[in-house]
C-alpha cells in the first residue's frame, strides 16, 4: 500500500482538499440522515481498508480497492478536520 501511495499522492493530496472544503462548507452532520451517511461513508472506508488488509480480493480488483479505502479516508479525514476545528464558529459573512 505504501507504493500505491506514493503513486497516488496527487489523487490522495485532491481527496484531502476536497474533503477539507466540503467540511468547511458543510460542517459536522447535525440531523439523522446526514449523520447516517457520515457513517455510511466510515464504513466503506472501513470495508475496503479491510479487504485490502485481508488480501481477499486478487488482482486489479485488490488495486481499485485499495485506491479507493486511500482516497477515502483521505476525503474523510479532510472533512472531519476542518468540520470539527470551526464547530462552534459562525463562518458566515
Amino acid at each position: 500500500m505504501t507504493l500505491l501511495a506514493t503513486m497516488l499522492w496527487p489523487a490522495l493530496a485532491a481527496s484531502l482538499l476536497l474533503g477539507a472544503g466540503i467540511g468547511w462548507l458543510a460542517g459536522l452532520p447535525r440531523t439523522g440522515p446526514a449523520r447516517w451517511g457520515a457513517l455510511t461513508l466510515v464504513l466503506g472506508a472501513g470495508l475496503c481498508g479491510g479487504l485490502a488488509a485481508a488480501g481477499i480480493v486478487p488482482g486489479r480488483a485488490a488495486a481499485w480497492i485499495e485506491c479507493a479505502a486511500l482516497l477515502l479516508a483521505a476525503y474523510l479525514v479532510g472533512a472531519v478536520l476542518v468540520a470539527g476545528a470551526l464547530q462552534g464558529r459562525d463562518t458566515r459573512p
